[in-house]
């Protein structure tokens, strides 16, 4: 008979890794606000990370014909050829990047494709530099990699970006990765040409990837040009996984796809990595993703006008209010506001808006600034007209 003690469930320990996980402030609060919304609270919400559009017809009508023929089955792990070689289509035109419909994997959201990029690439101890204010879950990815997350502070005064000085003072012999966001979540900001080459150069001395989050890329406002650090240098390219996606630039969020282009043999891990986990995105959707990239591209550039529209007078609205900064954000569809004059750290100013004037933000202690909140324009004019009048009474009680 065996020794070992017995536990019970509740006794049983889980991994470390899972233990120390932060879950996502955005939903808790989208959460919280949907709550409040069924208890027939009038709530105006500023948290969405994803556009209020529905997705264009012709997408949808792809997907539909595609369930209709049968497509119900397993895919190759890396998504169907069609789609592939669309999406080095779209690489090479868009971005000039010369990615073969070998070294693209499509995932279950760019999530999925940030997530398998740093599983890829990332040992025990290694450390990943993250510029702040960043997007919440890439500590968190890194941290179920076993690397160490290295956050770097960015200046309101240089739009929240980091420069090539600030990373390399940041790099330590155990550097192994940069994930560079842009256009950027929270801060809308959006790195020149220049900036990317000098950050480039400095990972390219060292031999560091780069994680290019490009997700964000067809929502860029004023003219402002998307760059991919990829296609700067040889040296850059052999350095970076690129990642994109679907859910933000056709309003496919629900969808899940994403995707990612990168050197060879990276791709390759990834896509055995990805056939041990959930294998292939889903089928039917795929077809609907390759009408995306072939068909009009009229849907964007109209949600694009739109979004810019909102965004106008979302920062002429927040510009007037006393103790409150925000940059004009070039790209995404949010503003990050600093509201560090009134008194409050973020979270406790997220609160108190949300049960005094039924206002939900996302505080910026979530995308490690403390000092800030972040608000989405997604979401319809009247919503924020509403929303600002309330924001714009309650910081006079502040």
């Amino acid at each position: 008979m065996s020794n070992l003690k017995k536990t019970t469930p509740s006794q049983m320990d889980i991994s470390t890794r899972v233990k120390e996980l932060t879950p996502s402030l955005t939903l808790a609060i989208d959460s919280k606000a949907k709550t409040m919304k069924a208890e027939g609270i009038d709530i105006c919400g500023f948290g969405a990370g994803e556009p209020d559009f529905d997705t264009p017809e012709h997408i949808k009508a792809a997907a539909i014909a595609a369930l209709e023929q049968g497509m119900t089955k397993y895919t190759p792990s890396a998504g169907i050829p069609e789609l592939r070689q669309a999406i080095s289509e779209k690489f090479l035109k868009d971005n000039s990047l010369e990615y073969k419909p070998s070294q693209i994997i499509v995932s279950n959201g760019a999530k999925q494709s940030c997530y398998n990029a740093i599983m890829t690439c990332v040992d025990e101890g290694d450390e990943v530099i993250i510029p702040a204010p960043y997007w919440l879950s890439y500590p968190e990815m890194v941290r179920l990699a076993g690397g160490v997350p290295i956050i770097v502070s960015t200046r309101e005064e240089n739009a929240w970006k980091v420069t090539a000085e600030e990373f390399e003072n940041a790099m330590t012999p155990k550097t192994k990765m940069i994930i560079i966001n842009s256009p950027g979540n929270p801060t809308g900001s959006v790195y020149t040409r220049e900036e990317l080459r000098a950050i480039s150069e400095v990972a390219a001395e060292e031999e560091i990837y780069i994680l290019s989050d490009e997700i964000y890329e067809k929502l860029t406002y004023d003219g402002v040009e998307h760059v991919s650090i990829a296609s700067l240098t040889p040296e850059a390219y052999d350095l970076t996984i690129t990642v994109n996606g679907f859910s933000k630039a056709y309003a496919m969020t629900g969808w899940r796809l994403g995707y990612l282009g990168a050197p060879e043999q990276i791709a390759r891990v990834i896509d055995s990595m990805q056939s041990h986990s959930t294998s292939n995105p889903c089928s039917f959707a795929q077809k609907g993703a390759v009408a995306a990239l072939t068909g009009s591209q009229q849907c964007v550039t109209d949600m694009r006008e739109e979004f810019n529209l909102r965004r106008e007078y979302m920062i002429s609205r927040l510009s007037s209010l006393n103790g409150v900064t925000a940059l004009k954000p070039q790209g995404a569809f949010y503003v990050l506001a600093n509201i560090s004059k009134l008194g409050l750290n973020s979270q406790n100013f997220a609160d108190r808006l949300l049960s005094k004037a039924n206002v939900a933000i996302v505080p910026g202690i979530a995308f490690g600034d403390d000092r800030t909140i972040r608000l989405s324009y997604a979401t319809s004019m009247d919503v924020i007209k509403k929303g600002l009048d309330r924001l714009e009474d309650f910081c006079r009680t502040v």
